[in-house]
């Protein structure tokens, strides 16, 4: 044992002996009551002040259990500050029916729901005005509770006996449920929470036997405050102070406790729900069951359907909160979902790009000499003046199909060996101008309109200029194609800054896309046999994920298709510009 706790018990030791052996040194009546009222609040003001810290230093549902601690904490401490005003400043007796009982009625009902909650299993995520719900239906339900069966014969129809009959009944049940939610809460807790809920345990039945003790001292007029019966009760107090003290301790390790079971925290909603549905069953008994006048029966229905019209709000408020919260969670999952398929997508199209970069890589490399053979000896046939013209044009068609199938290799090289590049910060829209002029030169149709948009002010990216400009050209080159299909159209090509990123969009009103799922896929194409190898779009794709972006296409709903590029805006800071500098 260290020695802060060797002190702490020392110094209750101490301050037990000085109050059980104070008034035998000084047997003066008032010594004796103000030392049984100044003691218990010098404790209980201890108490709250650590309770309160505790609170004030912790966060989350943590937080909450301080706070409801603090809570309990302080409305005993405002009992005690009326006994301690009336019997030590005014010196009078505490009067009966005294207002401080209310008070003292409902301070167990927060330590029950600080207890009941159980921070250590509830996740950070759910937030905590669902437990406050909670919280705040015990609450309303310990008022209603009180209203029901002890206001009436403590103030509209004044029966003393019966009155503190009902309140020392109802006041051991409350002690009685506190015992029950902190043992259960002790046996299915691990760690700092369980030591800590065991000492909550412990003080909870310390403090039981001494209040039914005074009770039953007071009922019988035996009771002398700063009595014998007040030793077990400031035992009781030093006991709440060293759960203060422990928790100030290990407040740390509590705060980021894990739980150790999944089904055990949720005793705050059961036990919500059982009170709602106590008080239905005490306005039936109010009405139906009563033997007192009939001006009590109706106060106590009355305050019974009170309760349940209150209490029901807060369930309803308390389930709207909780349907909101599922449709965020539902839209989370939906966005990860969404997300995880995305991304899902993009792995597949590198691994396609990877496993047939070398493909293409190996088969290229071994056409590349013998294609440089046929292509020179078919050239100098065709030179030769010795040919017929039935073999010159054989020879021309042969050289002819030798050259397209040197730039077929030359795209297949291309695509296969596609390097990162040396990359600088670069304005986008001279790139997007000079693409689409270089396509208007080809064009044979003036039907097809190609026009550029741009924000005022757009960021600049970082990136490879050739290989940016030859992805624009893919792009456009392949939407020129689509709207010559269709006989002409527009092509209008946007560009603009979406928070952190700059997006390039090019949309057509042409045919659309017959399957956009598979544009981006090697070797794909729908252009006639000798017009395109399907690896432009496919070297586009590789050329915006090595630069950190995005490619998508989709078909309009107004018609023609829309490809869109999203990469990420420069920043001087960012790790791709040191990377960029290196």
């Amino acid at each position: 044992m260290s020695l802060r706790p060797l002190s702490s018990l020392a110094c209750g030791i101490a301050l037990l002996l000085v109050f059980g052996l104070g008034p035998m040194v000084f047997p003066h009546p008032f010594f004796r009551t103000a030392m049984g009222d100044v003691i218990p609040f010098l404790i209980g003001s201890a108490t709250l002040v650590l309770s309160g810290r505790n609170a004030l230093d912790s966060r989350g549902h943590t937080r909450i259990f301080w706070t409801l601690m603090t809570v309990g904490l302080g409305m005993w401490w405002c009992n005690q500050l009326g006994w301690l005003w009336f019997e030590v400043v005014l010196r009078q007796p505490v009067p009966d029916p005294f207002y401080g009982d209310i008070i003292l009625f409902l301070h167990p009902v927060p330590l029950m729901a600080a207890v009941a909650i159980r921070p250590q299993k509830a996740h950070e995520s759910e937030g905590v005005l669902p437990s406050a719900l909670n919280v705040v239906i015990l609450l309303v339900w310990g008022v209603v509770v009180y209203a029901f069966t002890v206001f009436p014969d403590e103030y509209l129809v004044p029966n003393i006996p019966v009155y503190s009959l009902r309140w020392d009944f109802l006041y051991l049940s409350e002690s009685l449920i506190v015992i029950a939610v902190s043992g259960w809460s002790f046996m299915t807790s691990v760690g700092p929470w369980r030591k800590l809920y065991r000492d909550i345990l412990l003080a909870s039945i310390l403090y039981a036997i001494s209040s039914e003790a005074i009770n039953v001292a007071i009922a019988n007029g035996t009771y002398r405050t700063g009595g014998l019966y007040d030793i077990p009760f400031v035992i009781a107090l030093l006991a709440f102070l060293h759960v203060a003290l422990s928790g100030r301790r290990c407040l740390r390790e509590t705060q980021f406790m894990p739980a150790g079971t999944i089904n055990s925290g949720r005793f705050a909603p059961l036990l919500a729900k059982v009170v709602l549905l106590s008080l239905p069953i005490m306005g039936y008994w109010a009405l139906f069951m009563g033997s007192e006048s009939p001006y009590l029966r109706q106060v106590r229905f009355t305050v019974a359907m009170g309760g349940v019209a209150l209490l029901a709000f807060f369930v309803f408020l308390k389930q709207h909160l909780l349907d909101r919260k599922l449709v965020q969670l539902l839209m989370q999952s939906r966005s990860s979902y969404d997300n995880l398929q995305r991304l899902q997508g993009r792995v597949v199209q590198q691994a396609k790009l990877a496993s047939l970069g070398e493909l293409v890589a190996l088969a290229a490399s071994e056409l590349e000499y013998p294609l440089a053979t046929v292509l020179e000896s078919s050239e100098r046939l065709a030179a030769s003046a010795n040919l017929s013209r039935q073999q010159l044009s054989t020879a021309q068609k042969i050289g002819q199909q030798a050259r397209r199938t040197r730039d077929l290799v030359t795209d297949l090289l291309s695509f296969a060996q596609q390097t990162p590049g040396e990359k600088s910060p670069l304005e986008l829209k001279p790139l997007l101008q000079r693409a689409v002029q270089m396509e208007g030169f080809k064009l044979e149709k003036r039907d097809i309109h190609l026009t550029v948009q741009s924000d005022a002010v757009v960021p600049r990216v970082l990136g490879n200029s050739n290989q940016l400009l030859q992805a624009f050209l893919q792009v456009v080159e392949n939407a020129v194609d689509a709207l010559q299909e269709a006989g002409g159209g527009s092509l209008q090509v946007s560009l603009r800054q979406d928070d952190a990123e700059v997006v390039i969009e090019f949309a057509d009103n042409g045919p659309g896309l017959r399957d956009p799922e598979r544009v981006f896929d090697p070797f794909y194409t729908t252009k006639p046999v000798g017009k395109g190898t399907g690896l432009g779009l496919s070297a586009t794709y590789g050329v915006v994920q090595d630069h950190k972006g995005q490619i998508s296409c989709h078909n309009r709903p107004e018609g023609g298709a829309a490809f869109e590029i999203r990469l990420p805006a420069f920043r001087s800071s960012s790790p791709l510009s040191e990377a960029a500098k290196a």
